[in-house]
């Protein structure tokens, strides 16, 4: 069983975040860590690997920096890292991102794709059904618990407050949510022979049945017409009141906003 991961190196938005004059992320400036979303996408490939004897595939897009996420993960326990690189592949929005990691993906054997539901940098959630629809494959998005069955999967799919079941034959696309499992950390066995493997590292002329229209800034039809870091809050109304006008104040401002 061959499953690929798609991964993220995204912003710590914890450090704040930085633009470059074109309005789109400033990465090779900010903090980086593996989306969340991917990161348990990730365990769960492992999760197959440690049951079924899976290979797990882990492949990014991004800056050459890129690599230490895949070194992460490689650490974690997967077996191999792609690192889909190219001056040319800067700036793309959704669209441009799917239909790159789509031609990388050609590449590859898989049985299973998981990717996550969303980043943490854009909240789309379009890149990894996307793909899907690039690859001609079927996706089952928002996992909360993938299951195994001969060559289908069975996957809890979170929906409100209850969740669907849904069964679909490999090859196929998940897209899994950060609450479907806890992440294993790195051992430090792990991180040895992490660093000991190499990454392959595609560019361009690597990537399978995309045009050059469809890649890069360029590629994109979405443009950031504003960005901005985090909205800072105002001071607020502060008063000053003894315990039964406090009452009084509370009440009337919960009727205001229609909370009463």
């Amino acid at each position: 069983m061959k499953v690929v991961v798609c991964i993220k190196q995204v912003p710590d938005t914890k450090g704040g975040v930085k633009f470059k004059p074109d309005g789109t992320l400033d990465r090779a400036a900010m903090l980086t860590i593996m989306n969340p979303d991917d990161k348990a996408g990730l365990e769960a490939a492992l999760r197959l690997k440690d049951q079924y004897g899976a290979e797990v595939t882990v492949v990014t897009m991004g800056l050459p920096k890129a690599e230490e996420v895949l070194r992460e993960a490689m650490a974690m326990g997967a077996d191999n890292g792609v690192l889909v690189t190219d001056r040319v592949l800067g700036g793309a929005d959704t669209w441009a991102t799917s239909q790159t990691i789509a031609g990388a993906i050609r590449n590859l054997e898989y049985d299973l794709i998981i990717t996550g539901r969303q980043a943490i940098d854009g909240d789309t959630a379009q890149v990894g059904p996307q793909i899907s629809e690039h690859l001609g494959i079927p996706v089952i998005s928002y996992a909360q618990d993938i299951k195994i069955d001969g060559d289908s999967v069975i996957v809890q799919r979170q929906y409100d407050d209850r969740y669907h079941i849904l069964k679909a034959k490999m090859p196929c696309l998940i897209t899994a949510l950060s609450e479907l499992n806890q992440p294993r950390y790195m051992t430090p066995g792990g991180i040895f022979d992490a660093y000991q493997k190499e990454v392959t590292v595609w560019g361009r002329k690597d990537l399978k049945d995309v045009l050059d229209s469809n890649l890069g800034l360029k590629g994109s039809p979405t443009q950031i017409a504003k960005a901005s870091d985090k909205v800072r809050k105002g001071a607020g109304e502060k008063v000053v009141l003894d315990p039964t006008e406090s009452v009084d104040y509370i009440v009337g401002k919960l009727t205001e906003k229609h909370v009463l």
